[in-house]
């Protein structure tokens, strides 16, 4: 008969009640994968879906580029940032075993198993501080796995989760140093843990500490050695994490420098919520993007506000553990303390982040509380009156409705009755055990649920892989010509990495470690973008498409979860055209620079004249002419205005307008036709530039045909915003058609692209600077030397002994974090040797000391 096994059961309790409670909650709000709901909502479907489908890509040996260079979004980044920032995590590698058009599922396959080995994690862990009834602790493990901080905002953005994972693990390593065990294991499980995700390993790695320090404060009674094996324990518990650390360098210190060169995006100062919402983000049902998500289910509550209460604790426990969370409560809501959490940056999104930390803290606390045995009346009605003071503060808030209050109550007296029953005989545990598991699953997949229906409510959302990704995918793949040249999947994005989601080698790119080169290169391009800066939109523009070798653009509908103002009915096309090699030759002399005009940019980096920049006049409806700022712009707000100008007959013309937010189109009138051959041309074009969140990109507008050359636009725009003097410009499409044969005609004759570089084999006699499509971002060098930078993207000087060039890719910081993990494992190696030779001497000691037989 198998021994059982109470940790084993704990943990496997822990994953299932985990696993039925999330996937109840998303069912009972119709979500993806149970209903028609998509749950892509934010990062989720607009990063981490298409990263994961990047990962999948690689796992199969599919995809352009490899480890270090991406070379399907941004015209090629470095991917070891974006790998260690969203992809280390060894879960991730799950995605492999999916179709790819399932990606979206296997994300949340994946984010569902990360919830419940963080239960598992967790309920392992409590049983090792303390020994109690199994089943309890495996209860407590879900309720920490399903906080509202895991299933409001973990949940998507999974790559949080592993700092879930983390913290009971961490939590260990510190049991571990305390007593001396598993010294070679431990730093290769902070190693993994910082692999997995560094940012939120950092804040596991905090709370861990203050664990650790708690721990070493309340063991065992006062003594002459005690403070010397705390200290000890500290050292060990020091040594561990720094040789993990590292060992994790190789991702880590490429990742540090990723964030270093990436736009800078959004500066937030940060400002702490109300107390009132604070409190009621305690109840389950609530909901709020700013304020920390801090249900836990009344299951932990109770305990834990008993604590204090619950006199078969020692009074040293009771009070370091319950000072403990309030410390780490109060920390939330105060600026210095706040930074430390977020290793002294404030975030961009949700300023609230480490509060898993706090429910972990809060779960051990309860698990003291009635490891010690059942708490009593006093302890229970101790406990009960915080938790109503409690909702009498967050009656203050709007958070907390009606069915917040009731969801509440009714765990409340179902956690209380089952902690209130006699302790002793199998049905009195059974019926314990029902009762407090009913309360968590209750209380957290409605809080699931609604999670669920606020996202989608309150944030950006993306369809899960469809008929417009198979499609658009489809179209991409029937004319993909990589590296002979490029083929961009489109302006009509489905995310801001379409590129990675359906294929291609287009400019788009969204990440944590956007370039900073790539950002403001694109944007004096007259590129779009969101997020501020951050998220860098494809431009639809044969001039530019000419500079970064794009051969092919797919075109087709708008997303229509992009809730655009109308519907949009056009088939998928793809339009072709001739352009450079990826490689081109530029005539010596000084490099050019950029200026304030996108059109001229264009020029600059293309090498030639191609734009005429008309003299354009801003009148409103009525014709009132609108003001023109010092700045090169004019003012407008919300209302229709005239933009008129004059162009070369047959030219195309093409408006630069970042910072409205509405439309614009070519008028309709006597001798012009809106329209032309260009895919979507003569459309009402609609823009959404908010600087410095969002820029909107140049938008083609149709061909002039009119002998006169007139241009009318007319400009609806529903905010506040600004129109450059020079927003016009017209294309001649003969002058480009020149410049193209040009550059093909100096450019590479071959060029072999690899996962870290590029070889060119250039005509001879070839004389001046060669020009790598490609942005300048750090890492680059050329034929030995640190690469140039033309315009911003990747340049040398034409070698003067050879027809060739060899341009090559390394990420930053990986030389460095390579030293520092040989180092670290080399510590670690020294370390079990010496441990081996203490143990084999301390043999040959207790051999000596026996004496012979």
């Amino acid at each position: 008969m198998p021994t059982f096994r109470p940790r084993t059961a704990a943990v496997t309790l822990a994953a299932l009640i985990t696993t039925a409670t999330v996937c109840a909650g998303d069912a009972r709000a119709r979500s993806f994968p149970f209903g028609p709901h998509t749950r892509s909502v934010n990062d989720l479907g607009n990063q981490f879906v298409p990263f994961h489908a990047r990962l999948w890509d690689l796992l199969h040996g599919r995809g352009d580029g490899g480890l270090f260079l991406n070379w399907s979004s941004g015209y090629g980044t470095s991917f070891l940032p974006d790998l260690g920032t969203y992809l280390t995590s060894p879960f991730a590698l799950l995605v492999g075993v999916f179709p790819r058009d399932r990606i979206d599922l296997a994300v949340y396959v994946l984010t569902v198993v990360k919830m419940a080995s963080a239960a598992a994690a967790m309920a392992f862990l409590l049983l090792t501080l303390r020994g109690g009834r199994w089943w309890l602790a495996g209860v407590l493990g879900g309720s920490y796995a399903l906080c509202g901080w895991s299933v409001a905002e973990a949940s998507y953005n999974p790559m949080w989760l592993d700092g879930l994972i983390a913290l009971p693990l961490l939590c260990l390593v510190g049991e571990w140093a305390r007593t001396g065990r598993h010294r070679m294991v431990a730093p290769l499980l902070v190693a993994v843990v910082w692999v997995a995700n560094f940012y939120t390993a950092y804040m596991a790695t905090l709370g861990a500490a203050l664990v650790l320090v708690v721990r070493l404060l309340t063991e065992g009674e006062k003594g002459a050695g005690r403070p010397k094996a705390a200290i000890r324990g500290l050292a060990r518990a020091a040594g561990s994490v720094l040789v993990g650390i590292g060992l994790a360098a190789p991702v880590l210190i490429p990742v540090y420098l990723g964030t270093k060169h990436a736009y800078p995006g959004w500066d937030r100062t940060f400002q702490p919520a109300a107390w009132p919402d604070v409190l009621a983000r305690l109840f389950p049902g609530t909901y709020g993007f700013f304020t920390p998500a801090l249900f836990l289910s009344a299951v932990a509550l109770l305990p834990a506000c008993a604590l204090v209460f619950q006199r078969d604790v020692p009074r040293r426990e009771r009070w370091a553990w319950a000072g403990l969370v309030a410390g780490v409560g109060l920390s939330l809501q105060w600026g210095p303390t706040h930074l430390l959490w977020h290793a002294f940056a404030t975030p961009n999104g949700s300023p609230y982040r480490q509060t898993f930390v706090l429910a972990g803290l809060v779960v051990i606390a309860a698990w003291i509380s009635v490891s010690y045995g059942r708490p009593g009346p006093r302890a229970l009605v101790g406990g009960g009156a915080v938790l109503v003071l409690i909702a009498a503060g967050a009656a203050f808030s709007d958070l907390a409705t009606h069915r917040s209050y009731l969801l509440f109550a009714a765990g409340l007296v179902a956690t209380a009755a089952a902690l209130a029953l006699p302790a002793r005989g199998r049905r009195a545990g059974l019926a314990t055990a029902l009762l407090l598991t009913g309360a968590l699953v209750g209380q957290a997949a409605a809080t699931t649920a609604f999670a669920d229906r606020q996202r989608l409510a309150q944030l950006d959302h993306y369809a899960p892989w469809g008929e417009r990704q198979r499609v658009q995918a489809d179209a991409v793949a029937r004319v993909d010509g990589w590296p002979r040249y490029r083929t961009d999947p489109g302006g009509e994005r489905t995310t801001a990495n379409d590129p990675l989601l359906v294929g291609g080698q287009g400019a788009a790119y969204y990440s944590s470690h956007t370039p900073a080169v790539l950002t403001r290169t694109l944007a004096a391009l007259g590129a779009g973008w969101t997020s501020h800066g951050r998220a860098v939109q494809s431009l639809d523009n044969p001039v530019t498409d000419a500079i970064f070798s794009v051969a092919a653009r797919v075109h087709g509908p708008r997303d229509p979860h992009q809730q655009w103002n109308a519907p949009d009915d056009r088939p998928v096309t793809v339009a072709r055209q001739q352009v450079p090699p990826l490689v081109t030759v530029r005539q010596p002399g000084a490099a050019p620079s950029f200026g304030p005009s996108p059109f001229r940019n264009q020029e600059a980096l293309l090498g030639s004249r191609v734009y005429t920049v008309p003299r354009t006049t801003l009148r409103t409806v009525s014709g009132a002419p609108v003001e023109d700022r010092d700045d090169r712009t004019h003012r407008v707000g919300r209302g229709t205005y005239r933009l008129t100008a004059r162009c070369p007959a047959g030219s195309e013309v093409y408006l630069w307008a970042p910072g409205v937010f509405g439309s614009a189109q070519v008028s309709d009138r006597p001798g012009a036709r809106p329209g032309g051959d260009r895919p979507g041309a003569g459309r009402e074009t609609e823009l959404r530039g908010l600087l410095p969140a969002r820029r909107a990109a140049m938008e083609p507008l149709g061909r002039i045909v009119g002998a006169d050359g007139q241009v009318v636009v007319t400009l609806q725009s529903v905010r506040a915003g600004t129109v450059p003097r020079e927003a016009l410009g017209c294309l001649d499409r003969d002058r480009l058609a020149a410049a193209v044969t040009g550059l093909r005609g100096t450019g590479a004759t071959s060029v072999r692209v690899t996962d870290d570089g590029v070889r060119a084999e250039l005509p001879p006699g070839s004389r001046g600077t060669v020009v790598l499509a490609a942005p300048r971002i750090a890492g680059w060098s050329c034929q030995g030397r640190p690469a140039d930078s033309y315009l911003g993207l990747v340049s040398a000087p034409v070698p003067a002994d050879g027809t060739s060039v060899d341009c090559t890719f390394r990420p930053p910081g990986l030389r460095a974090g390579s030293t520092v993990g040989a180092g670290a494992l080399l510590v670690l190696a020294g370390a079990a040797l010496w441990g081996a030779l203490v143990r084999r001497r301390a043999g040959r000691q207790d051999l000596v000391l026996a004496g012979p037989d």
